[in-house]
């Protein structure tokens, strides 16, 4: 049986939950959409479901909300109706109230995995294949910077958490993140999480802060839970200054929309950078892409794995090396039928494995041979 890595609830923090407890325990569950106190939706299996669970009214889903966002230094109201928190377990938290929220208080909450999944879970979800996950575990070994894309709710998180496994014990690692929920099991990892501003306007520390703070802790690697603003700027210097190995999510809807996402992110810094530079900078620092889909039965797959090879002009150049391959739906499940294989194209990152001595397993030797001998 597989050891409970989760924090422990203690009984009042879940008793204080009131309607939401069984939920909250019901490891079946992916998510939790609150809309207002009558309408309580779960997602199971990648299938949304109406519950019948209901709170007494407004001020009683208020008062949880409160109890949730309070545990955790973040604070929810008419000046600041938005918040992200998390539960003690680590359950990603995002509230909306009125006046943002117009029929009642949203809430939404990502429940926390009991047993973090690895890659051999991926492999038997159809979501990876053998050589894709023996092809990623060594790219982080040798030091690959990797974005890992895709929409909302297709496992980006997940797989950050996984490719984050296999960077080796005796690196130092800082995670930042709005809401902490990685969870990496190394020695020595160094957890920071942003905070909102207080009530009168103060005090607030953005992920931006966090990254600028992290190249003075001396990291062998620094892993940001998701880029969405300037803080792309500083993610890409420091993997261009010496930080290799640094990986972090975006939202994007393919690996080339991921390189224009990080373009925009950069100008969001404020830069007076020319297009040309910030693309420069993009193509010498990112080696990796891995963008994540969900198709139309739920399933959660890695639709494509894509090595950033250079410059060509002024375009960043890609080359896919794993692609989806779809062969339909069957048409009595309608489980989408298909796997992520070789696109025949040989990585240049590979050298990169072979020159730093990493052991590569015998079907990623089979599928990209050392050419040098």
């Amino acid at each position: 049986m597989t050891e409970d890595t989760r924090p422990k609830f203690d009984t009042h923090y879940l008793e204080a939950l009131g309607p939401l407890r069984p939920l909250v325990e019901d490891d079946s569950l992916t998510e939790i959409m609150i809309n207002g106190p009558e309408m309580v939706y779960v997602e199971r299996q990648g299938k949304l479901l109406l519950t019948d669970i209901r709170f007494d009214d407004e001020n009683h889903l208020r008062s949880i909300i409160d109890t949730i966002v309070s545990s955790v230094g973040r604070r929810v109201d008419e000046k600041a109706p938005l918040c992200d928190a998390r539960l003690l377990d680590g359950s990603r938290v995002n509230v909306a109230i009125p006046p943002i929220a117009i029929d009642g208080a949203l809430l939404t909450i990502r429940k926390f995995a009991k047993d973090p999944y690895q890659a051999s879970d991926l492999i038997a979800f159809g979501t990876l294949s053998e050589e894709g996950a023996a092809f990623l575990e060594a790219c982080i070994l040798a030091r690959a910077n990797t974005l890992i894309s895709g929409g909302a709710g297709t496992g980006k998180t997940t797989l950050l958490n996984i490719l984050s496994g296999f960077i080796p014990d005796d690196e130092r690692i800082v995670t930042i993140e709005d809401a902490a929920e990685l969870q990496l099991h190394q020695e020595h990892v160094c957890r920071m999480e942003s905070r909102p501003a207080d009530s009168s306007g103060r005090g607030r520390i953005t992920i931006r802060d966090l990254v600028i703070n992290s190249l003075r802790m001396r990291p062998d690697r620094i892993v940001v839970g998701e880029c969405r603003g300037g803080e792309a700027l500083d993610m890409l210097q420091a993997m261009n200054t010496g930080h290799d190995g640094s990986m972090t999510t975006i939202h994007a809807n393919s690996s080339r929309e991921c390189l224009s996402r990080l373009e925009t992110m950069v100008l969001m810094a404020g830069t007076d950078l020319p297009l040309k530079a910030i693309r420069q900078q993009i193509a010498a620092a990112i080696n990796l892409v891995v963008h994540l889909g969900r198709l139309r039965d739920g399933s959660r797959k890695i639709t494509s794995i894509t090595e950033v090879i250079g410059m060509e002009g002024d375009t960043v150049t890609m080359q896919e090396i794993f692609r989806f391959d779809s062969k339909g739906a069957d048409r009595q499940t309608g489980k989408i039928i298909g796997e992520i294989a070789p696109t025949g194209i040989r990585p240049q990152i590979i050298n990169r494995l072979f020159d730093m001595g990493i052991a590569i397993p015998p079907r990623l030797a089979r599928l990209f041979p050392d050419r040098r001998h």
